[in-house]
């Protein structure tokens, strides 16, 4: 089968500095501390995807898991190691990522679809199921989008990125916000694009919608892959599946608890 995604040996560094102003860091440096110090977000990282697979990524706040995805949708560049990709790559990697707060929904409707790679006559056809799918028709969508709450920006951010015809779906923070009916409408439209054949990467704390939209697992722990492979196996490894343990069909109790979670990624 095709590879979709493949990463091999990608690390990323960022900065930590510890001071602010020219006086600290001149203080500093005259008692010898140290001004600055480097981390790897992500650490000598390699997988290989194949197409149509649905991945779950998962690990703790800070694991690296948001840089990484960045990487796989080329906002990022690793700082060594490669990360090469077949495709068209759509998804929502953080909420109001490519939005204008001055500008309209309407407006930014065309940007942020110009912005994921569909032409202007692609997004006059899909507009009215856009808005359609974000619940913001009418006053909401010629308002400017500074001034909608972070489920606002959350639905129509979904909206856009779930109406391009992509090969690869990156969802990232896509359901941390918005309401209980909004969320239920935003994973049946990935079941969608995961039975059509599409290559889903999909970030989550919550068990419960992973077991139901993956079907292998991702594990990074101090950016470092501590995991790859079946996804139960890999809720217990995060010892995610405590909530479930008394719940033999693994439905009721842990839909309570993605539900309590919000789907925080």
């Amino acid at each position: 089968m095709t590879e979709s995604i493949r990463v091999e040996n990608a690390t990323k560094e960022f900065t930590l500095r510890y001071q602010r102003t020219f006086k600290q860091v001149s203080v500093a440096l005259l008692k010898g501390r140290d001004i600055s110090d480097t981390f790897p977000a992500v650490d000598d990282v390699s997988f290989t995807v194949k197409e149509g697979e649905s991945i779950g990524l998962m690990g703790l706040n800070g694991s690296g898991k948001s840089t990484l995805l960045k990487m796989i949708n080329g906002v990022m560049r690793p700082d060594s190691g490669t990360i090469l990709t077949r495709g068209r790559i759509a998804g929502l990697i953080a909420t109001g990522a490519g939005f204008h707060p001055q500008l309209s929904g309407r407006e930014n409707i065309f940007l942020n679809a110009a912005i994921l790679g569909m032409s202007e006559a692609e997004t006059k056809r899909k507009f009215d199921s856009i808005v359609d799918f974000s619940g913001l028709a009418g006053k909401f969508i010629e308002t400017p989008v500074g001034n909608y709450s972070s489920g606002q920006f959350a639905r129509l951010g979904f909206a856009v990125a779930i109406h391009v015809d992509s090969d690869i779906f990156l969802a990232d923070e896509v359901l941390a916000v918005g309401d209980r009916p909004f969320k239920k409408k935003c994973m049946e439209k990935m079941q969608e694009i995961r039975d059509g054949g599409h290559t889903l990467f999909y970030v989550s704390h919550a068990a419960g919608s992973v077991r139901k939209m993956c079907d292998r697992v991702l594990v990074l722990d101090q950016g470092k892959l501590a995991f790859d492979g079946d996804v139960d196996e890999g809720i217990r490894f995060l010892k995610y599946d405590d909530a479930s343990d008394n719940d033999p069909d693994g439905d009721t109790d842990e839909d309570a608890t993605d539900d309590e979670l919000g789907a925080d990624i």
